[in-house]
């Protein structure tokens, strides 16, 4: 078996081919294109396994080098330590120390989500930029109005029939500010349309649509969290246990112990962030359509922190979620499960 590792970059790849008793065999760089690499390809001595460092480009030359070896994997760039730590860093020393890794089986690899997966969540990210551009137009519109003094309705301003009423009967808002309102609130609308057919498409998808179904009738539990939930998480059986779902969403401390000292840390800044960040949205409002999710809630109010109750409901809700698509049931409540029980 030949081991290869290869330093990804943007316009270049470095890599280095090892055999089994870590002598090199090839060493060098070339493009990051198809072509060069196809080219690669045909020299590289059989059989094979590749390995690379997750960045930006991995994706796509993942999927394209995945017919051409045995096994083709991706090590998570925080837990490279030995390249970070190394007293001499280039391209060719990189590339020869992931080949190291792999070869000796201490390559510290990350999951890598299927093509289809892949494809639809990029879908997702790219709504997720729509709405945080959508907000920041909106924030900006509120700054037009404040700085030229005109008084408005703040919870009202941004819903379409109040701002056309107020863009076109109040006298306050000067001329010079009118084309910057107008040029806003068409930015909002374009996005608000893009927004609802980027989620329509990605509901009907028969990829998806099934478990997202069953998604949906967890109590609180919407389009979007359904959404992320899938498309980040994507295949469930990765994940041994309920605890390491939630460590992955970014739902519980660090921790660092020594000797006979254990210490909590706040929360890990190793997580999923578009998950998690979903995962708190829906916590926040989860109780008001569960009863169960409600008295959580309420027992860790009690213990002094909100915040600490938002993030228990939060994980609850990976708990049903992740039982759903385990069991391909669709979700029924504890108390119903009592009735049926009793009867």
């Amino acid at each position: 078996m030949y081991y290869i590792g290869l330093d990804v970059h943007k316009k270049t790849i470095s890599y280095c081919v090892k055999d089994a008793a870590g002598h090199v065999h090839r060493e060098g760089k070339m493009g990051s294109t198809r072509r060069e690499l196809d080219a690669w390809i045909q020299t590289l001595p059989q059989p094979r396994m590749m390995a690379m460092e997750a960045t930006i480009f991995t994706g796509w030359i993942y999927d394209y080098l995945l017919p051409h070896a045995e096994k083709v994997k991706v090590a998570h760039p925080l837990m490279l330590r030995a390249i970070a730590a190394s007293k001499k860093k280039n391209d060719r020393i990189d590339a020869g120390k992931i080949a190291d890794c792999l070869r000796c089986d201490f390559l510290p690899e990350c999951h890598m989500a299927s093509t289809e997966i892949r494809d639809r969540r990029r879908t997702l990210r790219y709504r997720h930029l729509l709405v945080r551009q959508m907000v920041q137009m909106k924030n900006r519109i509120s700054g037009l109005l404040m700085e030229s003094g005109v008084s408005y309705d703040k919870q009202r301003l941004h819903k379409m029939g109040y701002f056309t009423e107020l863009f076109s009967t109040n006298e306050e808002i000067s001329d010079s500010i009118r084309p910057l309102l107008r040029l806003g609130r068409e930015h909002i609308l374009r996005g608000q349309r893009l927004d609802r057919a980027l989620i329509r498409s990605l509901e009907r998808d028969p990829l998806l649509s099934e478990r997202l179904r069953r998604l949906r009738t967890i109590p609180g539990v919407g389009s979007i969290t359904a959404l992320t939930w899938a498309l980040e998480i994507g295949d469930y059986t990765r994940f041994q246990s309920v605890k390491e779902a939630i460590s992955y969403c970014g739902l519980c401390s660090a921790e660092k112990s020594s000797a006979d000292k254990v210490m909590r840390m706040p929360i890990s800044k190793q997580r999923n962030k578009h998950i998690q960040h979903v995962l708190v949205e829906a916590a926040k409002l989860a109780p008001r359509y569960s009863h169960e999710l409600a008295l959580l809630r309420e027992k860790e109010i009690q213990r002094g922190n909100k915040n600490r109750a938002t993030l228990a409901v939060a994980r609850k809700l990976v708990a049903y979620m992740l039982a759903v698509d385990r069991r391909k049931q669709d979700f029924v409540p504890a108390e119903e499960l009592a009735a049926k029980a009793v009867a």
